[in-house]
């Protein structure tokens, strides 16, 4: 009877599932902005699918992400259980301020999302659409302040490739940076700025609340969850999308990337994935592998020369 009891609790443990990996994710900015949300989406769906037993989100801001990537690629080396986010942001911000820590330091694993950037006012601004804050713009550039994420990210970006499609001098915009979206939005709700630009989905719940007003968004399509029109269909050309990504700690060893990337690719295909992409208005952009690596460098590439058009970069 002994020994029958003990084949069954060891039955037991066998069929338990087998985490692959207990991690810390770090999210390189402060609380409320689209790498503490990307960090702490993968941080739900990767228990609750059984992928890892126990995750945690680190948040390290500043520098548009370079501060937490300095960080990361000096003491997580070698070590598999260690991940960070990052994205265009982090691209331009690396650019930017001329970052002597690059995501060369680290081991690129996957692209995961895609999202447009978003253009939004207080509900109580004067500014009812996205020509009629242009025409300010055109005006006097200076007197137009735009809240957004890190200088030299995908908002600041957005911000310049705009006022050049409008004939604007992008040096002369009054770009106001933000470390996290939490504070972006009390500025934009507190009338502190005259508009906002982030990611689609850091706007949305306020829009709906009635609280702010979406004048325009980035991509070519319109884009799921609100009417706010194109840039594009407005008369300017901008075609941006913003894009966020999971690296590992350098110094891995081929087994360890192999298995890193089969635990995002798992989440990734999951069904609580599925319904957080939805949930957060996020387009479905995974690539991984050498796919990714050539994507990456050909961003990389191509940020450099925007930036330069604009004048953020020598």
């Amino acid at each position: 009877m002994k020994h029958t009891l003990l084949s069954v609790a060891l039955a037991a443990v066998c069929a338990m599932p087998a985490f692959a990996a207990d991690y810390t994710i770090i999210a390189p900015a402060a609380p409320g902005g689209g790498w503490d949300g990307t960090a702490r989406a993968m941080q739900t769906v990767l228990q609750q699918e059984g992928i890892s037993g126990n995750v945690q989100v680190q948040n390290v801001p500043g520098a548009g992400g370079t501060v937490g990537l300095a960080q990361f690629a000096s003491s997580a080396s070698g070590d598999a259980n260690q991940l960070i986010v990052g994205g265009y942001v982090m691209v331009g911000a690396i650019l930017t301020n001329a970052s002597p820590v690059s995501l060369a330091d680290v081991t690129p694993i996957a692209r995961l999302t895609g999202e447009a950037v978003g253009i939004a006012v207080s509900a109580n601004s004067p500014v009812q659409t996205i020509e009629e804050l242009v025409e300010m713009l055109k005006a006097d550039p200076g007197s137009v302040s735009w809240a957004g994420g890190s200088a030299g990210g995908v908002d600041h970006i957005t911000v310049g490739l705009l006022a050049k499609a409008a004939g604007v001098d992008p040096t002369l915009i009054n770009y106001v940076a933000f470390s996290g979206g939490g504070e972006a939005l009390a500025a934009i709700l507190g009338n502190q700025v005259t508009v906002g630009i982030s990611g689609v989905g850091e706007f949305l719940p306020q829009v709906e609340a009635g609280t702010m007003r979406m004048l325009a968004v980035s991509t070519a399509e319109r884009w799921v969850g609100t009417d706010a029109p194109t840039l594009m269909e407005s008369g300017y050309d901008v075609d941006v999308q913003n894009w966020r990504m999971v690296a590992a700690a350098p110094g891995l060893t081929e087994e360890q990337k192999a298995a890193v990337t089969a635990d995002i690719d798992a989440m990734v295909n999951s069904a609580s994935w599925a319904e957080t992409l939805e949930t957060q208005n996020w387009a479905n952009t995974y690539l991984s592998g050498a796919d990714f690596d050539t994507q990456l460098a050909a961003d990389i590439e191509a940020t450099t020369v925007v930036l330069k058009d604009i004048g953020l970069v020598q």
